[in-house]
């Protein structure tokens, strides 16, 4: 069993938004997952990323739920990085610093129920995989795997709020974080979290495009 590090921030609520008043923010745990997988899967329906993965639109819903499900509980849950609101209408799953990464046959093996919704194109999936892998950075740092909001509460600020819990961590131990955008209209966004681009990397087998960010862990005081 893989050493459980230390899970690094305590969630909190996140700031007032225009419709109604963000929801609270905190570390989910196994009994969520179904949840906000169900949440996820409909924040990433239309994502170019999903659909190059998941080309059969008909089944990507379904595709998607058990590509999130197993994210979590296969990999990401039990190092404390994942989190979600009290009414469960945004999801972030996060790799905190020291994290072991999950590669070759133990990697294959926890994906295994979600290859079947690639088969036909399991090659170019496997060179995404790699390519993603090549440029994720080596150094110590907090890495944003997915972040999704529902899509009839996007606007209320529920992203800014699960963020917040990490990036305070980040700014307090002084750790950088990365991720990977997989829409260019999402890039300010992260912008205005102190993250910025590093790289425009087009995905094998004629992909869309993904924008690598890094955010440089901000000084007390700084806005």
């Amino acid at each position: 069993m893989a050493r459980r590090p230390d899970a690094g921030p305590e969630a909190q609520s996140g700031p007032g938004a225009t419709a109604r008043s963000a929801p609270t923010v905190r570390r989910a745990v196994a009994a969520d997952v179904d949840a906000m997988a169900d949440q996820l899967a409909a924040s990433f329906v239309d994502d170019p990323v999903a659909a190059h993965f998941f080309r059969d639109d008909r089944r990507r819903p379904a595709a998607l739920r058990r590509f999130f499900g197993t994210q979590m509980r296969a990999d990401y849950l039990r190092f404390g990085g994942c989190y979600t609101t009290s009414d469960h209408s945004g999801a972030a799953i996060w790799a905190p610093a020291g994290k072991p990464y999950l590669r070759g046959l133990a990697g294959m093996a926890a994906l295994a129920p979600v290859l079947p919704f690639a088969f036909g194109h399991l090659v170019v999936t496997l060179k995404i995989l790699a390519l993603m892998e090549a440029k994720h950075p080596k150094e110590p740092h907090w890495y944003l795997a997915t972040l999704g909001t529902d899509p009839s509460r996007q606007g209320e600020g529920i992203g800014t709020s699960l963020m917040e819990p990490v990036l305070a961590h980040c700014d307090r131990e002084g750790l950088p974080a990365y991720l990977e955008s997989s829409k260019e209209r999402n890039v300010p966004f992260y912008s205005r979290l102190g993250f910025e681009v590093t790289e425009a990397v087009e995905l094998p087998g004629a992909g869309p495009t993904i924008w690598t960010m890094w955010r440089t862990p901000r000084p007390p005081g700084t806005d």
